[in-house]
């Protein structure tokens, strides 16, 4: 792949790439930052990708590594992986759901946020976490099950 089939692949998924960062961060600067550096390392690292079939789920590899880098960074910094509270995309913004998604465990709210707000397959989503796609299914029927029983509970009380 060259440069400009790169960067024609890469203007494409951007927008998804985006929408993935700021669900996982919960803030427009640091996920536009997050991307900006993703496709930097996938620049610098173009010849180390073998399939070019498989470009985007690479690509959103290596931006779940940027945030999982600055979520290290904030944790260093503010003592606790607290994310900010900020307006975002439209179905994220309902606050019950994002602080639901924001409490599960961090391998469940990666396949919510790949799944669902970020519109990945099944398959891409296991290609993406490096993870078998039954597993990916099995964690995806978790994290609904524990937002409904959480989502349920909050509109009783």
């Amino acid at each position: 792949m060259d440069r400009d089939e790169f960067a024609a692949r890469t203007e494409t998924v951007k927008q998804r790439l985006y929408r993935t960062a700021y669900l996982y961060l919960g803030s427009e600067a640091d996920a536009l930052e997050a991307v900006d550096e993703a496709v930097y390392q996938a620049l610098r690292g173009l010849r180390k990708l073998r399939e070019p079939a498989l470009f985007e789920t690479w690509l959103t590899r290596i931006l779940i590594n940027e945030c999982h880098r600055e979520l290290r960074r904030r944790k260093r910094l503010a003592g606790e992986d607290a994310l900010p509270e900020t307006a975002g995309p439209d179905a994220y913004d309902a606050l019950p759901l994002k602080d639901a998604v924001r409490r599960l465990p961090e391998e469940l709210r990666l396949v919510v946020i790949l799944r669902f707000f970020a519109g990945y397959t099944q398959a891409e989503t296991a290609a993406a976490l490096r993870v078998p796609q039954g597993t990916v299914a099995t964690r995806q029927r978790k994290a609904l099950q524990v937002l409904r029983l959480e989502l349920g509970e909050e509109e009783q009380t």
